[in-house]
């Protein structure tokens, strides 16, 4: 294994939100390879409870657009608590995200069959621990092919009527909206600014400061 190259892929899969190409088309075989190899990931129990719901038509993005954008209140809200300049760009890229997601090439939206109930930590943690991994699996094959992804929740403001809109079973969870596209300028994305490892990790009991 190429460990610089498996090392690169980690450090620079990116959230991309502002830099896309709105007018490429994405291809329908390139999405489907890159979830046929997202669906390796691990599953809680092997269940693959998982569902996927890829979104390319131009109606079907406006909908799904319209809906997102309901929750730009919440957007504005965190913007205004941001306590860097990188979280402050990230926000404002998250803004024109939301202007444009109708015009994004492909959205997806990962699923997991089951719901929530209040205070059940457990439950939490095990339906989207079954459906993560195999979504952030598909944003690092996407990345490996060139395209760029953002990790978006906005739309679950309105998760009621995106089920309604797509016909999504009751039972069914969603946990977060994928927009794809390809990037401008090629997918040259760099390493974030991250806290050290001595920052934000203990061994054996909890004695980090607090935030």
């Amino acid at each position: 294994m190429d460990l610089a190259t498996v090392d690169e892929l980690l450090t620079t899969t990116r959230s991309v939100r502002r830099r896309l190409d709105l007018s490429r088309p994405v291809p329908r075989a390139v999405v489907e390879e890159c979830l046929t190899l997202a669906l390796q990931a691990p599953t809680g129990g092997a269940s693959e409870d998982w569902r996927w719901i890829l979104i390319d038509d131009a109606e079907g993005r406006e909908r799904i657009a319209d809906l997102y954008r309901d929750g730009a209140h919440l957007l504005a809200s965190s913007k205004a608590r941001a306590k860097t300049a990188q979280s402050a760009r990230a926000y404002a890229d998250a803004e024109f995200l939301a202007a444009n997601l109708h015009r994004v090439p492909v959205l997806i939206l990962p699923c997991v069959r089951g719901r929530l109930r209040d205070g059940d930590t457990l439950r939490a943690a095990s339906l989207f621990g079954s459906v993560l991994p195999a979504a952030w699996s598909l944003m690092l094959a996407l990345r490996s092919r060139g395209l760029a992804a953002a990790w978006t929740t906005l739309h679950l403001n309105r998760e009621r009527e995106v089920a309604d809109h797509l016909g999504i079973p009751g039972e069914y969870l969603q946990a977060a909206l994928i927009p794809v596209a390809y990037p401008i300028g090629g997918p040259s994305f760099r390493a974030a600014r991250r806290r050290p490892v001595s920052e934000v990790s203990c061994w054996g009991r909890w004695s980090l400061p607090a935030p």
